[in-house]
């Protein structure tokens, strides 16, 4: 039992890699806050939990005062104690957004394959509106960084704790479909950084999990043909799963990893090397 008795936060709890984080910290003894939009959500994963006194508490990582509340929350339930955090929420694109690149995908691999030139252009940052660019870094790098300084003042008293974030090999080489994603977790993985060095003082350690193409609601809608364009740019020629980044994250969050800080793990099948 790695994680025996010690009380972990997973923010986006509840679907895909989160809930998969959430189900493998409760086999391994850990008290887990499933933390999602909707309590209903990250209840229905807290009822899939093994083991006692987890707890569903629902809180856009967006807004710093409903992240305040939450980890004040947790405070008050654990009695001031939290052991680990999993930076994991985050969004996705509109399925119509998904649909409008699914579609040049399609026409942009045809123009490749017919030997000519490729005429359908992404387009993609000149037409990005603010509303969504902000809307990405809000979650993804913001939430980021309000839920670890919340997290920070319970476990700098302390003077313990393991912060998980989230990333992605968008950060490791930038994917030319979602700039607005590759620059937030590009974020994610220098604030990373940054926080392992301020805070290797207070025995905290921070690190970083890029997944490659993975098995999630995420990625849900790509067509079978771009599947297979992917799939081929994946050595091990299949996508990740949920547990698979799961493991990584308790690696990183249990003793096992006590000298690791500052560093990023990338379970991606071989499609970043580096």
């Amino acid at each position: 039992m790695k994680l025996q008795d010690r009380v972990a936060v997973v923010t986006g709890g509840g679907s895909g890699i989160g809930r998969a984080v959430a189900l493998r910290f409760a086999s391994e003894g850990a008290r887990v806050v499933v933390n999602d939009l909707t309590v209903d959500r990250a209840q229905k994963v807290v009822g899939e939990l093994s083991g006692a006194g987890h707890r569903a508490i629902a809180a856009d990582v967006s807004d710093s005062a409903r992240v305040r509340a939450m980890f004040e929350e947790v405070g008050r339930v654990f009695g001031g104690r939290l052991d680990i955090l999993v930076n994991n929420a985050g969004i996705a694109r509109t399925s119509t957004e998904k649909e409008g690149l699914i579609k040049k995908g399609e026409a942009r691999l045809g123009e490749v394959l017919s030997g000519g030139a490729v005429a359908t252009h992404w387009d993609i940052t000149q037409n990005m509106s603010d509303e969504t660019w902000h809307r990405m870094i809000a979650v993804h790098l913001n939430g980021t960084f309000f839920c670890t300084r919340e997290a920070l003042k319970l476990m700098s008293p302390a003077n313990r704790g393991a912060i998980v974030n989230l990333s992605s090999i968008a950060a490791l080489s930038g994917l030319d479909v979602v700039p607005h994603y590759s620059a937030a977790k590009g974020g994610i993985l220098s604030l990373t950084r940054a926080l392992a060095r301020e805070l290797a003082s207070r025995n905290i350690r921070v690190n970083a999990i890029c997944p490659g193409y993975i098995d999630t609601p995420m990625t849900e809608g790509v067509t079978p043909l771009l599947q297979r364009v992917l799939l081929s740019q994946t050595p091990l020629g299949r996508m990740g799963t949920p547990d698979e980044v799961a493991a990584t994250a308790l690696f990183l969050a249990s003793d096992d990893s006590s000298f690791y800080t500052g560093q990023w793990l990338s379970p991606n099948g071989g499609m970043v090397i580096g």
